[in-house]
């Protein structure tokens, strides 16, 4: 199983984050550009392309991303050309894409990049609300043909509220003395019969979750 947790800083910036000797993947994104240029350019390529498509949804205005290296030092960049009325213009490297984008960029290359099971850690983080609705079919999309399991962890209720999701499929995870418990959404009768009086998953599971006595918090001085 692999994690993945993006933090656009280290994509943008290298030097923040060492090389690692063992040549094992960066759990947070640090060395996501170099991942993408040891990928054979056929591979690179083919990938890159089903990420912007993917992508079209929250970038549409992307028109081209690929990996080049600097000519001086050769740092591997990631480039891609926005629509523009001059030809030639609109061209951005990684360092100007936001940090959503690059979060984006960084889960949907990691879903495509393997075969076994994926653990994405808050891939909304840094996203409008409204693109974080298509974050689910983004991520069937890309990994439709891999057939391969990702499990997501959220407290969005914007990417619960896609109507895709089951109850069959949804994990709640609930804090004890003991560990973490898990339980399925379809065996805990209190979500399924909001779910059988027309609620969606996010306003059926993110109660059952809630942290007890939040409101403590705002009393907290």
């Amino acid at each position: 199983m692999r994690y993945l947790h993006v933090i656009p800083h280290l994509i943008r910036d290298s030097e923040l984050h060492p090389a690692r000797k063992d040549k094992a993947r960066d759990p947070f994104g640090g060395d996501f550009l170099e991942q993408i240029a040891r990928t054979p350019v056929r591979t690179r390529e083919s990938r890159l392309e089903k990420i912007r498509q993917a992508l079209t949804i929250a970038v549409p205005q992307l028109k081209e991303l690929h990996l080049e290296r600097d000519k001086y030092d050769g740092t591997p960049h990631l480039s891609g050309r926005s629509e523009h009325w001059r030809p030639k213009a609109g061209w951005q490297r990684e360092d100007q894409f936001s940090d959503g984008t690059l979060r984006l960029m960084g889960l949907l290359w990691a879903v495509l990049d393997g075969s076994g099971p994926l653990l994405l850690e808050e891939p909304e983080l840094s996203l409008h609300p409204e693109v974080v609705r298509f974050i689910p079919l983004m991520l069937w999309r890309v990994s439709r043909r891999k057939q391969r399991q990702i499990f997501i962890s959220t407290h969005s209720p914007d990417l619960l509220g896609d109507k895709g999701i089951t109850p069959d499929e949804t994990l709640l995870l609930h804090p004890s003395g003991e560990g973490t418990q898990v339980e399925l959404a379809r065996n805990n009768q209190a979500i399924t019969a909001l779910l059988e009086e027309g609620l969606s998953i996010a306003d059926a599971v993110l109660p059952a979750v809630a942290p007890k006595r939040a409101d403590q918090l705002a009393l907290f001085n």
